[in-house]
């Protein structure tokens, strides 16, 4: 299987995600506008979302993944289906469970997690009503992240990563058509994200079915296998849960500073999430699998190159990413937002946001690569202590920072954070022995350094005023900022030629 081409499959398929995302909210915020109902939907919609975030396509997949590729790569297909069963039938169990409490405890956790609903009944009713709907979600969703985790260990990764669109279909579904059938019309989000869990699992079972893995009920808590994942789960969970908390303290340090910090940090995340789920997202997961494989298979130099591959190619990809982003904050800002009641001011104060998280994008890019050079050896205990003195002083640099660049200091606390974690998750690979870089790095970083610099001279003296960007109407932004991608994305790829790069120098065979 080669690398290359199911980065470029995987990264497309999660691109065509990110476009339906915004359809998604442009569709929600036209129907439903911003009021009561939509404050209850979001919450209700926040909670099994977040779990989703914490255990299912994080703690679970991180625990999963490389033993089943231990299995796949030692033992014989019987065993490594009663593994797939053993897993499955614990895991539906402790869902089945969750979802059933999650449901009679609505009205406790609409208390716990927004408190201030009380005030107003019907508001708090309509929250609990919604989250009855949504709660189940979670169940699904983490039967999705199990199928995703068998599919990619069986290099099966285009279905997983178009999964996640038909959550964004179902509510843009919901919203267009079916919305005018509820009262309110906002439960009818509600149902979209039941729906949006039953059809992204229907999805995948038809795959898992013909390649024979389709589990069967098989209880079995003793089997080595499934105790190996419940006992590699847990500090998982703590491991992905630091980055949710760092999130949720940066918002309440955004919360004591000027009206509008909270959205200028959310806009200015809505432009990272593009490289950073088409490149790292995508690259950790086709890496993890097969770096799995190696270790199963005791190939510690083909483990290494592997990983060299894909510490070059982010710097490849990500450093010209956040150089783009950095130039034309403004007009991208200008294009996608700076609409109706998005300010001048909204612009420039996510602009300075934006920039900020520019100078970390790197080392976000760079962490979802490096952590699965542990996870895939079945070591979550290092990146987890990484992860926690990582917050810490994440937390440390956000008091310096917020006082003299306000909410651009926590921007830059985070991007900064993100560097710092990926620097001592290499220092970590490089002291154990599992990563030696390959020969050639200097002249590989001077070479796209130069190229980088020429592209950002190019995108600056190109781009024209910003006074024009901020004025001018969408039909003369859009275009006029498709082409300067399309610009600096030929200037790159032109000087990286003159350099002697070619695609196929990149092209890399995954294990099997």
């Amino acid at each position: 299987m080669n690398l290359l081409r199911a980065l470029a499959a995987v990264s497309s398929l999660t691109l065509v995600s990110r476009i339906l995302g915004y359809v998604r909210d442009f569709i929600i915020a036209r129907a439903f506008g911003a009021g009561v109902a939509t404050d209850a939907f979001f919450v209700a919609f926040r909670i099994p979302n977040l779990l989703r975030r914490l255990f299912a396509e994080g703690a679970f997949s991180q625990a999963f993944v490389p033993v089943l590729a231990e299995y796949k790569n030692r033992q014989s297909h019987e065993e490594t289906k009663t593994l797939v069963d053993g897993v499955a039938t614990a895991l539906f169990l402790a869902l089945a469970i969750a979802a059933l409490v999650g449901v009679i405890l609505s009205p406790l956790i609409v208390y716990i997690s927004a408190p201030g609903f009380t005030a107003d009944p019907a508001k708090f009713d309509l929250t609990v009503r919604m989250l009855r709907i949504t709660f189940p979600y979670i169940a699904f969703i983490s039967l999705v992240a199990f199928s995703a985790g068998v599919l990619n260990t069986w290099n099966h990764f285009s279905i997983p990563a178009i999964t996640p669109a038909l959550l964004n279909v179902a509510f843009i579904v919901a919203a267009l058509v079916f919305a005018d059938y509820f009262d309110p019309p906002v439960v009818a989000l509600a149902w979209a994200v039941f729906a949006g869990g039953i059809l992204q699992l229907a999805l995948q079972v038809p795959y898992l079915a013909r390649m024979g893995l389709l589990p069967h009920w098989r209880l079995n808590l003793g089997h080595p296998g499934v105790r190996r994942i419940l006992k590699l789960m847990a500090p998982a969970a703590f491991g992905v849960s630091i980055s949710q908390v760092s999130l949720l303290i940066n918002t309440i340090f955004a919360s004591f500073l000027v009206s509008g910090s909270v959205s200028w940090l959310y806009y200015a995340d809505r432009l990272m999430e593009f490289p950073a789920g088409m490149l790292g997202v995508a690259l950790g997961t086709i890496l993890l699998p097969s770096l799995s494989k190696y270790h199963a298979a005791a190939d510690h130099a083909e483990y290494a190159k592997l990983l060299d591959w894909g510490l070059r190619l982010t710097v490849l990809l990500a450093v010209p990413a956040a150089a783009a982003l950095a130039v034309l904050a403004i007009p991208l800002i200008a294009a996608l937002f700076h609409y109706g009641r998005f300010t001048l001011e909204d612009a420039w104060m996510t602009r300075q946001a934006v920039v900020a998280y520019s100078i970390g994008l790197i080392g976000m890019i760079l962490v979802k690569i490096l952590a699965p050079g542990f996870y895939a050896r079945q070591n979550i205990k290092t990146p987890v202590k990484i992860g926690i003195l990582t917050l810490l002083l994440t937390q440390l640099m956000n008091l310096a920072f917020i006082v003299p660049l306000k909410h651009a200091g926590l921007a830059l606390a985070i991007g900064l954070g993100a560097c710092l974690n990926a620097a001592l998750l290499y220092r970590g690979l490089r002291a154990a022995g599992v990563y030696t870089p390959q020969p050639g790095w200097l002249v590989f970083l001077l070479k796209v350094a130069a190229s980088v610099g020429f592209m950002a001279i190019v995108l600056f003296t190109t781009m024209g005023e910003s006074s024009w960007w901020l004025t001018a109407g969408a039909r003369y932004k859009l275009p006029a900022l498709l082409g300067l991608v399309l610009l600096g994305m030929l200037t790159y790829g032109a000087t990286l030629a003159l350099f002697g790069f070619r695609l196929r120098d990149f092209s890399r065979r995954g294990a099997t």
